[in-house]
């Protein structure tokens, strides 16, 4: 079955980065569009940033352009977010996605269990 494992999460001062990363299993990774989105309790899940299969094309929130970039290794099977200028407002759960057909924006199919980023004023 799909897989999806999310780590790099922490506590990180503001103006700080962090990277996270997402391992993935029981897919062809090079076939599936990736996806990171984030959720603080009380709110809906956040759509931060995605990635294409090949990487050639991303998309991002406008509230991390500038800030956060994705990426990802086709041969690790594995999508990054380098988060950097980190803010108190990117504090949340942070959740890796992936899907297989369709744009890069909308709903996804298989998720990760999720990290926490915490940012500290």
């Amino acid at each position: 079955q799909v897989q999806l494992v999310e780590s790099g999460g922490g506590l990180v001062q503001a103006g700080g980065s962090l990277r996270l990363s997402c391992a993935a299993s029981g897919l062809t990774f090079s076939r599936y569009q990736m996806a990171w989105f984030r959720q603080t309790p009380g709110k809906e899940r956040e759509f931060v940033a995605a990635i294409s299969r090949s990487g050639t094309n991303t998309d991002r929130a406008d509230s991390v352009k500038g800030r956060f970039t994705i990426s990802r290794d086709n041969t690790k099977n594995t999508v990054y977010l380098q988060m950097s200028s980190l803010k108190p407002d990117d504090t949340a759960v942070y959740y890796c996605a992936a899907k297989n057909s369709g744009a890069l924006s909308g709903r996804y199919d298989y998720w990760g269990q999720g990290t926490q980023v915490t940012v500290s004023s």
